[in-house]
């Protein structure tokens, strides 16, 4: 296997925008008041969706990461609490605090010390390439239910 062609295919894998669109240009240009915005009571607004995404992604590598890890519950602690509107400052964390950690993971990637197929000590038989692709797939998902939204929106 050709380890550096691996890491090149997860770095893109993470970043979207070969078989969909980015995470940054799913998250770039959306019109502040769309950003908590919902078409039905159910359904999660945007903000909702890339706070989860944050969470998620932010348990993960954390997991991946430190053996100090410890499980938030779920669901409660995956999704953020309902909020009765949305300022710039928390879209701004939320969307800085989500690449910064990405970042960390595409650090993980590309950091030749750790052998990615290898397991994680305290990973329950999980490796890092596991963790890897669990972020970039659950990234996935709520990039696409993120994208509906703003088609819905006129804001695509």
């Amino acid at each position: 296997m050709n380890e550096e062609n691996l890491r090149f295919n997860l770095i893109e894998l993470l970043n979207g925008g070969s078989a969909h669109t980015s995470l940054k240009d799913a998250v770039s240009g959306i019109r502040v008041v769309n950003r908590h915005k919902t078409v039905v009571p159910f359904v999660k607004t945007i903000w909702e969706e890339l706070e989860h995404m944050r969470i998620a992604q932010k348990d993960i590598i954390e997991y991946t990461l430190s053996s100090e890890w410890e499980a938030p519950t779920w669901p409660d602690d995956y999704w953020p609490d309902p909020i009765k509107s949305l300022d710039e400052e928390k879209w701004e964390n939320t969307h800085d605090d989500f690449f910064a950690d990405l970042q960390r993971i595409q650090d993980l990637v590309n950091n030749k010390n750790v052998e990615l197929t290898s397991e994680i000590p305290w990973g329950e038989g999980r490796t890092y390439l596991r963790e890897v692709l669990l972020v970039a797939d659950h990234n996935a998902y709520h990039l696409g239910r993120i994208v509906m939204m703003r088609k819905l929106f006129k804001n695509w």
